[in-house]
């Protein structure tokens, strides 16, 4: 493997990490701050998700067109270090209003990722480019398992340590990006940066602009917001439902997370240089589909235990449609491409909870007329279809010149 593809995977693995570790503890600091009421620091907490995917929203094609018209390399360097920061102020904060300050810079500095796709964008051809993706993805999905496990470890300390933990591990990756990362993208390369390029909506409409791009980018929203289900309700759906505790819902979120890291990194290459980008999509859709419908009429947890590494698997999807839209997009646009999907799958971490949760409480409330609480899974798995139907009509025979190139 390339040094280079080594060191951005490893990046991407540790600012996931040090993301990921400040969970467990986040009720113990938001009660340190507020009060005793678990119930008041639940609101808080999901305050706090809202104004980091807000933020994402908002910010992400700025940063994604700022690495196409400065590089990659400042726009990871500056990313990098401000998260750093970031985690010092989260780590002394002793009040509420900054700890949101502090959440909505963390949305900023998360271009980390998006860069990281630009970047390996760069260093590839288009035919190995949505392989090398799923290695990011499963790199990714790796640091997701990790940190809420080195979390819980560094927990026990305080529940401040882990912001200082996530702050070192920040730092290292800041300093590994100085020294062992080089800009990738050539001076003659780069474009101009326009102020419209800091619009996410303008953003969007500019890539999906371009042929065929539009279904492409429709498709992708659709699998976020159905495959953010998972995050939305997935503690509530196996308690309802199984009556599984802490622990056990933590090592089912984790067996998904391998599973998906597995499927990225080792069974999207082969399925890419079998059957190509659209047929991996398709069967990454198909996939889920399947799993989400299972989910929905489980009768028990055999099922669910055996359908949760199948899930994982299914996110070979995603790569495999971020590598298709690639193909579709200049050198000099491939970070604004980034942020715009970045944004486009920030919308979907505000709305997916609002849709999932109002299924689970429609499926499980006094007044249910069906005891259901795997409704959301089957809304999801419909939104998914929509997803698969999009990208049918965009590969059919009158679909996009790019789709039949495939």
């Amino acid at each position: 493997m390339p040094t280079r593809l080594l060191i951005i995977l490893l990046t991407v693995m540790l600012e996931t990490i040090s993301v990921g570790i400040i969970l467990p503890v986040m009720p113990q600091l938001l009660t340190s701050l507020l009060g005793p009421s678990l119930a008041n620091a639940a609101i808080w907490g999901g305050v706090l998700t809202t104004a980091f995917s807000v933020s994402q929203f908002l910010f992400m094609p700025l940063l994604g067109a700022l690495s196409d018209r400065f590089g990659r390399r400042p726009v990871l360097l500056v990313s990098l270090a401000v998260m750093a920061a970031d985690f010092i102020v989260m780590a002394l904060a002793d009040s509420i209003w900054l700890l949101l300050v502090s959440r909505i810079i963390s949305g900023v500095a998360a271009a980390t990722y998006i860069t990281a796709l630009a970047y390996v964008a760069d260093i590839t051809t288009e035919d190995e480019r949505a392989g090398k993706f799923g290695l990011v993805s499963a790199a990714l999905g790796l640091g997701l398992v990790l940190g809420p496990v080195v979390g819980g470890g560094v927990g026990t300390i305080g529940p401040r340590a882990p912001f200082l933990f996530a702050a070192v591990l920040a730092s290292i990756n800041f300093a590994l990006a100085l020294v062992a990362l080089p800009e990738t993208l050539a001076t003659g390369a780069r474009r101009q940066f326009e102020l419209r390029d800091a619009n996410p909506v303008l953003g969007l409409v500019a890539i999906s602009s371009l042929p065929g791009a539009a279904a492409l980018v429709a498709t992708f929203g659709l699998i976020q917001l159905a495959v953010f289900v998972y995050p939305a309700v997935w503690a509530f759906y196996v308690e309802a439902n199984l009556a599984w505790g802490v622990s056990t819902i933590g090592v089912s979120l984790a067996l998904y997370g391998v599973s998906a890291a597995v499927g990225q990194a080792a069974f999207a290459p082969l399925l890419l240089a079998r059957f190509g980008e659209v047929l991996t999509i398709r069967i990454g859709l198909g996939l889920g589909v399947l799993c989400l419908v299972g989910f929905g009429i489980a009768p028990g947890e055999r099922m669910v235990w055996l359908l949760i590494p199948m899930a994982g698997l299914a996110t070979i999807s995603t790569p495999a449609l971020q590598g298709l839209l690639s193909r579709s997009v200049p050198a000099d646009r491939q970070g604004e491409l980034q942020g715009v999907l970045g944004s486009v799958s920030a919308v979907a971490m505000i709305v997916s909870p609002l849709v999932m949760t109002g299924a689970f409480s429609w499926g499980t409330g006094s007044d249910a007329t069906i005891w259901m609480p795997g409704a959301p899974f089957v809304v999801a798995a419909f939104i998914l279809a929509i997803a698969a139907m999009t990208l049918a009509i965009w590969s059919s025979p009158h679909g996009s010149v790019a789709a039949q190139s495939d």
